[in-house]
């Protein structure tokens, strides 16, 4: 007789209350069907738990403002009904307004809005709709837009679309916002983010600066973002002068010179090499680099950038496979053609030949690139994103795994074959 195979499955909860919202944020592991009751319910119980030890606290501070992720407090409370507070002067109610009718339309630049958002960054502001950080802006999405264009009172996203022009996919440049209002239904989601520069040569993803819970934070996001993604429209300050300053090259990262063909080649130890594999990984070499790139030249790294270099239709001594200036200007601007699926050359084991996977060093803890990022915008698309709270990220953490092993369960895999780490063939269905 053939025993039964039983798993314990996580039931998705479509609830967009705020305690549900809530309780998703702090267990992510507990479902309504363990505990029994709505979730929203659970949170009640618990807090008349702690109540009776603590002293009495009213049910409604479960549900207040900052404690529910993209979501204002319980509907009904006066204020709008959105992931951020209402239109405020500087520094709160006690602030003074300025009258955008009469006030002049402060000027900035490009460079002057990233070196605001990145200020942000580097202090993780915390995430919160009632609070004010010391420059005067409240702690929210919109008011972290607000302080990045350097506005003179705190906006939301039902005001800050008149602060900018509509622009296209195409004119997108860094500076520019990501506005996504729902006004006829404001609470399901609204949010605003700013865009940083195209991370990839596809326009796919791109780097962006938002605040969200639980702070202020700069990542690479699938355009124009995780989720909503049809509602997104971007748009451009009216006040930024022109120019592109600020911009931020292919991969996120800061452009390097070409320092030189002294450090590449048999010996070489140094970032430089580093810097190489990485770049032409995001180029289509994922599949000569088992264990990622790393510092030391070996024939992986000649391999992989004569590969580059013959996609470029060079020949002789122009693909030797070692980088000169012309390899390196092309991979660092993200320019050229990238390396054609399937080209790897003999001697790979037939596992890693899957296209586009970079390897299994790149989903492991502490882990922290584009590729965990792609892996999670790809499972959510396939349906597993509940494990998800605030959407895919380039960090590598429990639930990339918890929702890599659903996946791998749902293939019929048990055991170490659906561990949650993703190998060549789990890669290869995923993105099938």
């Amino acid at each position: 007789m053939t025993v039964p195979v039983f798993e314990e499955v996580d039931p998705a909860s479509d609830c967009d209350c705020p305690g549900c919202v809530h309780w998703r944020q702090l267990s992510p592991r507990l479902s309504p069907g363990r505990l029994g009751g709505h979730p929203a319910a659970r949170g009640v119980v618990v807090l008349a738990a702690a109540s009776a030890v603590l002293g009495a606290v009213h049910p409604a501070a479960a549900l207040a403002p900052g404690h529910s992720p993209h979501r204002e407090a319980v509907p009904g409370d006066g204020e709008p009904a959105t992931p951020q507070g209402a239109k405020a002067p500087l520094h709160g109610p006690a602030g003074k307004p300025v009258d955008p009718t009469t006030a002049p339309l402060p000027t900035t630049t490009r460079t002057e809005i990233i070196n605001r958002a990145k200020i942000w960054v580097a202090a993780q502001v915390p995430y919160s709709m009632t609070s004010y950080w010391s420059d005067g802006y409240r702690q929210d999405c919109s008011g972290y837009v607000s302080m990045a264009w350097g506005l003179p009172n705190n906006e939301w996203t039902g005001s800050l679309g008149s602060f900018g022009v509509k622009i296209k996919k195409e004119e997108l440049q860094p500076g520019d916002m990501l506005l996504y209002h729902n006004p006829d239904n404001p609470e399901s989601g609204s949010h605003v983010v700013l865009f940083g520069g195209w991370t990839d040569h596809t326009h796919t993803y791109y780097t962006v600066y938002e605040q969200t819970p639980p702070h202020a934070r700069r990542q690479t996001t699938p355009y124009p973002y995780w989720s909503h993604t049809d509602k997104y429209v971007p748009y451009r300050y009216k006040g930024v002068t022109a120019g592109t300053a600020g911009s931020e090259p292919a991969g996120g990262k800061t452009v390097t010179a070409y320092p030189g063909a002294a450090y590449f080649g048999p010996g070489a130890d140094n970032k430089y090499v580093t810097r190489l594999g990485e770049m032409l990984i995001a180029r289509g070499a994922g599949s000569y680099y088992a264990q990622g790139a790393g510092p030391v030249w070996g024939e992986t790294d000649r391999r992989a950038t004569q590969a580059f270099q013959q996609a470029q239709g060079w020949t002789g001594a122009d693909a030797d496979g070692l980088p000169g200036p012309r390899t390196w200007d092309l991979l660092v601007t993200g320019k050229g053609k990238d390396i054609a699926p399937g080209t790897a050359g003999p001697g790979r084991p037939g596992s890693h030949g899957v296209p586009g996977y970079p390897g299994r060093n790149f989903f492991r803890p502490g882990a922290n690139n584009d590729y965990v990022t792609r892996l999670g915008v790809q499972l959510v698309k396939k349906g597993f994103g509940r494990f998800y709270a605030l959407g895919p990220g380039p960090h590598w953490g429990e639930a990339d795994r918890r929702a890599v092993e659903a996946f791998q369960r749902a293939q019929g895999w048990r055991g170490g074959a659906a561990d949650g780490y993703p190998g060549p063939e789990t890669w290869r269905r995923l993105f099938a």
